[in-house]
């Protein structure tokens, strides 16, 4: 009897993160719904699936600290694609470079920023008008 359309399942999930620093352990309740029957998601497949979400969000994890994504203010059309085609392609481009921590390598970059991402991408320093 839940108010959700398609919904046949509902999954609690409790998930303990025990912080490598402080030994901290952290406790978060989550929930989850879903179309499958039982027959189709057992509780492990759901925890799988769950656990799975995780490794989606490292993958977004430099976007959402670094260029602080999440607080965006780009909503129409287009601009969310791009402005994340564009923070990808920064990302990529100082990991290419060697940059292992991409805030250092923005903050380097920024201290020549006429010069700089122009030597990160080949790209001459001058133009030739003749």
């Amino acid at each position: 009897d839940l108010d959700f359309p398609h919904v046949v399942q509902a999954a609690k999930t409790l998930r303990h993160r025990t912080n490598p620093k402080t030994g901290r352990v952290t406790r978060q309740t989550g929930h989850a719904i879903t179309d499958m029957t039982s027959a189709e998601a057992s509780p492990q497949l759901i925890g799988r699936i769950a656990r799975a979400q995780w490794g989606i969000e490292t993958v977004h994890h430099v976007r959402d600290t670094t260029f602080p994504e999440d607080a965006s203010t780009i909503r129409t059309g287009h601009g969310p694609e791009n402005m994340a085609t564009l923070r990808n392609f920064a990302i990529n481009t100082l990991r290419d470079a060697g940059h292992p921590s991409i805030t250092a390598g923005l903050r380097e970059t920024s201290y020549t920023p006429f010069t700089r991402p122009l030597v990160l991408l080949g790209l001459p320093l001058t133009c030739d008008a003749t």
